[in-house]
Order: structure tokens, then C-alpha cells, then sequence
């Protein structure tokens, strides 16, 4: 009985170090894709609020829709309209951030499927330390921004 009890603890000690932790405690919401025409790139809009203790980042993104999906940040500079790719977007514990038109968004590269108005697509959200979030992005019309 004392060999099984050790055995017992063991088995339940590696199982806790092999856990993976939970992942950061990120809502999201009002989440768009805009959609342009022919093979052009989309742009991913939304809100991320981090109900957690810690900051979020987040390192990128993927979906099955596009070939590649990029974070970029918009800005002018010199009365010119910029945009330049961004390695990660940090989301302090109770705070809101957007990615939104002129600011922080998502970059969806290379359609590889037919999109419509009123679609959805599937995005996975990739954090720090390699954790995913899955959300659904209805896509609009330049217009509806």
C-alpha cells in the first residue's frame, strides 16, 4: 500500500508539471474582418479586454482563410498615411484595447478562399508563450468602418 501511495503521488506530481497553464483571460468582441476586393489584403478589427491579473500580449495570428495573417500598426507621418508591421500588442490586466482603422490591426494576406459580405471566419489569436485564443470575425464591407 505505501509503494502504491508513492507511486500515486508521483503519477499526480507529473501530471501537474506537464499541465499547460490556462490561457490569459482575454475577451473578445466586435471582432470584423474588411474585406476588399480580388486578391487584396483584409483588415481585422476588435476589442480585447484582459480580465486577468498579468498583461496579455498579443504575437500574431492564423486562420484558414488566408495564407498568412500579419499585426500592423497605422499612422501618418508628415501628412502621409503609414502602416508597418509590429512584432506584438500588449493588453495590461483590466484594461480595453482596439485595433482599429488608424491604429493597431490585423493584416489577413492572401485570400484562399471566396469571401462574401456577412461571412465568418474562424481566427486564432496567438499570445505570448505560444497560447492560442479562437474567435469568429464577420466580414464587412469597407464601408461598414
Amino acid at each position: 500500500m505505501r509503494m502504491f501511495k508513492g507511486t500515486l503521488v508521483a503519477g499526480l506530481l507529473s501530471l501537474l508539471a506537464t499541465t499547460p497553464v490556462l490561457a490569459a483571460e482575454l475577451e473578445i468582441s466586435d471582432a470584423r474582418l474588411r474585406m476588399l476586393p480580388g486578391d487584396r489584403p483584409g483588415a481585422g478589427y476588435f476589442k480585447l479586454y484582459n480580465a486577468g491579473d498579468e498583461p496579455a500580449a498579443v504575437v500574431g495570428a492564423e486562420t484558414d482563410a488566408y495564407a498568412s495573417v500579419e499585426l500592423h500598426m497605422s499612422m501618418e507621418k508628415d501628412g502621409m498615411a503609414m502602416m508597418h508591421g509590429v512584432e506584438r500588442f500588449e493588453v495590461p490586466p483590466g484594461e480595453t484595447r482596439e485595433f482599429a482603422p488608424q491604429g493597431y490591426h490585423l493584416m489577413f494576406m492572401k485570400p484562399q478562399q471566396s469571401l462574401n459580405i456577412g461571412d465568418e471566419v474562424e481566427v486564432r489569436l496567438i499570445l505570448e508563450g505560444d497560447e492560442r485564443i479562437e474567435t469568429t470575425f464577420e466580414v464587412v464591407s469597407p464601408a461598414a468602418l
